[in-house]
C-alpha cells in the first residue's frame, strides 16, 4: 500500500514539473518575441531616419531654384563684393534710367560685369526686377562726402523718374544712410556719419520695426558700454534689411540672374579731356 502511494506521489511530481516546465517554455517565448518585435521596430525607425537623410542630403546637393529674389541665395562676398551704395528706381525700363542718369559711353554687359565695373568709377544698372531697378556703383554721391551734393542729385533723379530710393553703408565706420524721394519731394531720409547729417520726413514702420536708430541734429550719441550693441553699427548692419522692406535688397538677388539677364554699365560724368 506504501508502494502505490509513493508510486502516485511520483507521478503527481513529474506531472507537476512537466507543467512548471510548459509554463516556463512558455514565458521564454513570449520573452522572445517581445524582444523581436522590439527589434524589429528598432530597425524600421534606423531604415527611416537613414532614408530621410539621404533624401535630406540629394535636397541640399539638387536644390529646387526659388523666386527671383530670395535671402537663400547670395553673392559670394570674395567675387562679388556686396554694393556700399545703391539706388533703388521704380521702374522697368533700364534706358529710361541710363537716360535719366545722363550715362556716358553706356554698355549691356552682364550682371557679373556690371559689378565688377561697379567699385571701377562706373556705374552698373541693372535688368527689372519684381519692378525696381538698381543701380550701384562707387561714383554715387557720399553723404558724408557733401550730403548736399547727395540731397540735390536724388531730388534731381526722383523729378525725372518717380519713386527713387537711395541706401549707403560704410561698415569701417558705421556710416549709414537711406531716403526715400518722390517726384522730387523728400518723403523720408537719414544719413549719419560721425554725427546726424540728415534726418528729414517721418519715421517709416518698416524703420521701427528693425529697431532702427535715428538721431537728431544736435543729439550726440551715446557712449557704449560693455553689455550693450553700438547703435550705430546695428543701423550699417541693417540698411540692407530696411532695403528689402523698401524695395529690393542687392545682397538676396538669385544667383541665377548673374548669368540670365544683362544690365548697363557706364560713367556718370563725362571723362575730363586734357
Amino acid at each position: 500500500m506504501t508502494a502505490v502511494v509513493s508510486m502516485f506521489g511520483m507521478a503527481g511530481d513529474a506531472v507537476g514539473s512537466l507543467h512548471a516546465l510548459r509554463e516556463n517554455s512558455l514565458i521564454v517565448a513570449l520573452l522572445i518575441l517581445v524582444l523581436g518585435f522590439a527589434l524589429g521596430i528598432g530597425f524600421t525607425c534606423l531604415f527611416l531616419v537613414v532614408h530621410f537623410s539621404r533624401k535630406a542630403q540629394l535636397a541640399v546637393r539638387e536644390p529646387r531654384w526659388k523666386p527671383e529674389l530670395t535671402r537663400e541665395r547670395r553673392f559670394a562676398p570674395q567675387i562679388f563684393p556686396a554694393p556700399s551704395r545703391w539706388l533703388a528706381i521704380k521702374s522697368g525700363h533700364p534706358h529710361v534710367v541710363q537716360a535719366a542718369l545722363g550715362l556716358h559711353k553706356p554698355t549691356p554687359c552682364s550682371w557679373e560685369e556690371g559689378l565688377t565695373v561697379a567699385h571701377e568709377q562706373k556705374l552698373f544698372i541693372s535688368p527689372p526686377l519684381a519692378g525696381w531697378i538698381l543701380v550701384m556703383g562707387s561714383r554715387l554721391p557720399e553723404p558724408a562726402d557733401d550730403v548736399d551734393k547727395c540731397f540735390r542729385f536724388i531730388l534731381d533723379l526722383s523729378r525725372k523718374l518717380g519713386h527713387v530710393q537711395f541706401f549707403s553703408t560704410n561698415r569701417a565706420v558705421n556710416h549709414h544712410a537711406w531716403v526715400q524721394a518722390h517726384y522730387g519731394h523728400v518723403q523720408r531720409a537719414y544719413a549719419w556719419a560721425g554725427k546726424t547729417l540728415w534726418n528729414q520726413g517721418r519715421v517709416t514702420q518698416a524703420e521701427r520695426d528693425l529697431r532702427l536708430k535715428c538721431f537728431d541734429y544736435a543729439e550726440a550719441t551715446p557712449r557704449i558700454h560693455f553689455a550693450h550693441s553700438d547703435p550705430t553699427f546695428l543701423n550699417t548692419e541693417r540698411v540692407p534689411l530696411l532695403a528689402a522692406r523698401w524695395s529690393v535688397d542687392p545682397n538676396a538677388i538669385d544667383a541665377r540672374m548673374l548669368k540670365e539677364s544683362q544690365g548697363i554699365a557706364g560713367e556718370l560724368f563725362r571723362p575730363r579731356t586734357r
